[in-house]
């Protein structure tokens, strides 16, 4: 039941009336009864893979609970009527706090295990086959749907109850709301435990006109993008990528534009439709994107881009292992042999290559998620090694740094940097295609390559061009607004309720006409 059909529409529609019609207090419950619907309608075998890291997650925050209650009272204990000294505390608590860390640990490697086992199995097996000369069979897994996203936001829970940021649910029902709730389970955003109670996962809603308007907005928008952009950007870069042939010149540089705007629009569009149908619901979900090109940096677009798979990774691997004894030991010696500014960013640049690493392989069992995410480490690492440098360049350059001259070229030079990346993205049919088509970008160039009889080989007409180039407008305008800090639904709401309707429809009417609908794929990011 994807977000782009008709039949996930009437779902919501039925589930709406039903949400408002049933007391309040089993509001949440038809939440979960919807959330089970629709994964099973990709699977039913896959539910299985819900219930077992819901049951990992549920037990290990009741036994974090636990634990921490029994640490409180050993520690109140009193010895012959002698309160204990501050020592034996430390001493119990110590002792607690092992056990609390051997529950985390157990609870991780169970869940990503089962990750790593149906994920990253055959690539292994595969890569050692290659290397050793073996002939060991490749397993064959059904990957559940949302796994990645299922399996962060659960193992984010136990963290987060471990270190005191939320407290344990004792509900194992809302435990597996949380988990599968079904607008966001196919492809994020990546959840906090205490973020969805905040924001009313398990809250009593009345029906809000107003908000199911803005969620209706927020749908629109997120189909805009997708039917009338993603899918369009994207016959472009089937058929260039789907070939072994390499074209060089201006079609590749084309291909990696196209590819820019598929994989945002499909993204974002995405994203903007989880969160309309939660609001819907009356459920406030994490922003996962904030105008991504507009970035200055490689690290201010991963601030940027995949918000909540940027956060997890920060809070739950960059700090931790940063700021372990070994990275200060390093971190003491970089200071003491090469000065003060690279001993302090050498725990951060490993840091940065360990997460982009991570990135790399969380989004496919391949060497190109691999190189992708090393490629984006090393720009990171690299920048921040000779940040002082950049500035003295600036100045005997004497650029102002500040000027909005500068400040373009910088988000000029991302955007390059970021579909430079993108490489390892489109390059299914293998790393020797990646690196001709990178060769490609030097080449090959030719004015007949940009005729519109040339173009419309790739299985797009004039038109397409013309709506992909008016629909890009529109979105750089919006996020132009946006970077501005105005609200636009806010502005929209704000104008004579006809204007607004007229807005309302033939944005509708247009998607309709100009969408892909009926033949367009699914979305990319559920792949993931």
């Amino acid at each position: 039941m994807s977000f782009i059909n008709v039949s996930f529409f009437l779902f919501i529609l039925l589930g709406m009336i039903i949400y408002y019609l049933v007391p309040k207090k089993f509001q949440w419950f038809i939440l979960l009864v919807l959330s089970v619907i629709y994964y099973c309608s990709f699977s039913f075998k896959c539910v299985y893979a819900l219930i077992y890291i819901t049951t990992i997650i549920f037990v290990a925050g009741l036994l974090l609970t636990k634990l921490d209650k029994d640490c409180k009272i050993a520690c109140k204990k009193e010895v012959d009527g002698v309160k204990l000294s501050r020592e034996e505390k430390k001493v119990i608590k110590a002792k607690y706090t092992r056990k609390r860390k051997a529950v985390v640990a157990i609870a991780c490697v169970l869940g990503f295990g089962l990750l790593a086992l149906i994920k990253y199995t055959g690539f292994t097996v595969s890569n050692l086959n290659a290397v050793f000369g073996l002939s060991i069979k490749t397993p064959s897994f059904l990957v559940p749907i949302g796994l990645s996203f299922f399996t962060f936001q659960g193992i984010s829970y136990v963290i987060d109850v471990y270190q005191g940021k939320c407290d344990a649910c004792t509900n194992y029902l809302k435990m597996l709301l949380f988990v599968s709730f079904f607008p966001q389970i196919m492809q994020g955003p990546i959840g906090r435990y205490n973020h969805f109670v905040e924001g009313g996962l398990f809250a009593e809603h009345k029906w809000d006109l107003r908000r199911a308007q803005f969620g209706a907005q927020r749908i629109g928008w997120g189909l805009f993008k997708k039917l009338v952009l993603a899918d369009r950007a994207g016959v472009l870069v089937t058929a260039v990528t789907n070939t072994s042939t390499i074209y060089g010149g201006y079609i590749n540089v084309l291909t990696l534009l196209m590819y820019s705007i598929q994989l945002y629009m499909d993204f974002s569009g995405g994203i903007d439709i989880v969160i309309g149908v939660a609001e819907i619901f009356g459920v406030t979900m994490d922003e996962n994107f904030r105008q991504p090109y507009f970035s200055k940096s490689i690290g201010e677009f991963w601030r940027r881009w995949h918000i909540s798979l940027g956060a997890w990774m920060k809070d739950y691997i960059f700090y931790p292992f940063s700021l372990t004894k070994a990275m200060n030991n390093l971190g003491k010696w970089g200071r003491k042999h090469f000065g003060k500014h690279f001993g302090t960013v050498i725990p951060i640049c490993l840091a940065n290559l360990l997460i982009f690493f991570i990135v790399g392989i969380w989004h496919g069992a391949e060497w190109r998620y691999v190189i992708y995410g090393i490629y984006n480490g090393l720009i990171i690492a690299v920048s921040a090694v000779l940040k002082p440098y950049f500035k003295k360049w600036l100045e005997f350059f004497h650029i102002n740094g500040e000027s909005k001259g500068w400040h373009i070229v910088q988000i000029i030079r991302t955007f390059i940097l970021v579909n430079i990346g993108w490489i390892c993205d489109i390059s299914a049919l293998g790393m020797r295609w990646g690196i001709d088509f990178t060769l490609g970008l030097f080449k090959n160039y030719h004015l007949s390559q940009l005729r519109l009889s040339y173009l419309s080989s790739f299985g797009l007409a004039a038109y397409d061009y013309a709506i992909l180039l008016v629909g890009c407008l529109i979105i750089f305008i919006v996020s132009l607004l946006k970077e501005r800090g105005v609200n636009i639904r806010e502005s929209i709401a704000l104008k004579p309720i006809a204007l607004r309707w007229v807005i309302y429809y033939g944005f509708f009417v247009m998607i309709l006409i100009l969408g892909y609908i009926g033949t367009t794929s699914g979305f990319m990011y559920a792949n993931f």
